[in-house]
């Protein structure tokens, strides 16, 4: 087996047809092999299903009509797929493949396909033979409607041997665009997700990513919008790891900092697993019957199932006193389910009849919840 050929030429050479299309198939296949082993196959700008509100003048139905907007796809063998221009998506084009089907407002899948066609004016002089072969082809597309369930199609799609060139025609790579509804005859709205499958956008493979401005961010979005998610790794003289949220300037608002030293600053509360051998603290006061609180991030399915051990200590609170009023502590206690009794006595020796009253009291708290370190410290 040998690897890809480059035409290489010579003074005098007579150039035949084959040379000039080897030419031509040695870049194409060298971009193939790029596109298809350093990137993710996928939407890559635009083609997104965009409608427009209409009504039936004979039936007076409202429905949408639904067009494919410009832009570019790669597909799965490489080959680069570009729509220059809207297009509007043909009901006729649906029925002849679901109207067969008991109508559904379940959403229909939409393709893209790659497709070679003659141009409609060939470019450049004609032969003086006569002869009518093609001097150019037109890489065009073909847009096609799937039926409910076709979407599995996509993923069960194998890409060409490593060193084979972009496919072409009658070979085809489906590209899904999204899903379109049907009612009343009609396209009726559209989706970009159904039955678990979504619109694939083209992606890169990469062990390293570099910046060379010295810092590298990551957004959700192709434009930095307020309020959008955004993480960024600096590399200037102090070095961190960010996360925010874009401001309207562009900036980023750290919500979360990692510096180069390892402290972690976040401006919100902190919740999740507890390592081994940490504890966690939550204080206050409470009252007789009151549910004692646990420490923020602490669930009680975690007590529960005895992952996590809560330690309480009470201390009854004194209350406000008259003249010679004797206060004594009954009880001071917390059950199984974090509940406080508070009970206190009071007495004082100068009322007439004398007598002893109790009533619920007041504790001030401390909850602090652990977890044991294992033998192997983990």
């Amino acid at each position: 087996m040998t690897g890809p050929l480059r035409p290489a030429f010579h003074e005098g050479q007579v150039l035949a047809a084959a040379d000039l299309s080897a030419t031509v198939e040695y870049a194409r296949g060298r971009a193939a092999r790029h596109a298809r082993h350093l990137h993710e196959w996928g939407v890559v700008e635009g083609l997104g299903l965009v409608t427009e509100p209409r009504t039936d003048p004979l039936t007076g139905v409202r429905h949408v009509e639904v067009s494919v907007s410009a832009g570019i796809a790669v597909d799965g063998t490489g080959r680069e797929v570009v729509v220059t221009e809207p297009v509007v998506l043909r009901e006729s084009d649906f029925e002849e493949v679901n109207g067969a089907d008991q109508p559904r407002d379940d959403p229909y899948p939409v393709f893209l396909t790659s497709a070679d066609r003659e141009p409609a004016q060939p470019p450049g002089p004609v032969s003086c033979s006569g002869n009518a072969t093609k001097t150019r082809v037109e890489e065009s597309h073909q847009i096609l409607f799937g039926r409910l369930g076709d979407e599995r199609l996509v993923a069960e799609q194998r890409p060409p041997a490593i060193g084979d060139p972009p496919a072409d025609p009658p070979a085809r790579w489906l590209i899904l665009l999204g899903y379109v509804r049907w009612a009343d005859g009609h396209f009726s709205g559209v989706e970009t997700t159904a039955r678990g499958v979504a619109v694939r956008f083209a992606g890169v493979r990469a062990d390293t990513v570099s910046a060379a401005s010295g810092a590298l961010t990551l957004r959700t979005d192709l434009e930095a919008q307020e309020g959008k998610p955004a993480l960024v790794l600096s590399g200037g003289e102090q070095p961190s790891l960010i996360f925010g949220l874009y401001q309207g300037s562009g900036a980023v608002t750290p919500l979360m900092t990692v510096a180069a030293n390892g402290n972690l600053a976040i401006e919100g509360s902190f919740s999740g697993r507890m390592s081994a051998g940490s504890t966690l603290v939550a204080s206050g006061t409470a009252t007789d019957g009151m549910l004692l609180p646990l420490p923020s991030g602490i669930t009680p399915e975690q007590v529960a199932d005895g992952r996590v051990v809560i330690h309480v200590h009470l201390t009854p609170r004194t209350p406000p006193l008259a003249d010679a009023t004797l206060y004594s502590p009954v009880e001071a206690t917390v059950d199984g389910d974090r509940r406080v009794r508070c009970r206190v006595r009071l007495y004082n020796p100068l009322v007439t009849p004398a007598k002893v009253v109790e009533q619920p009291g007041t504790v001030d708290f401390l909850a602090v919840a652990t977890v044991a370190a294992t033998n192997g410290g983990g």
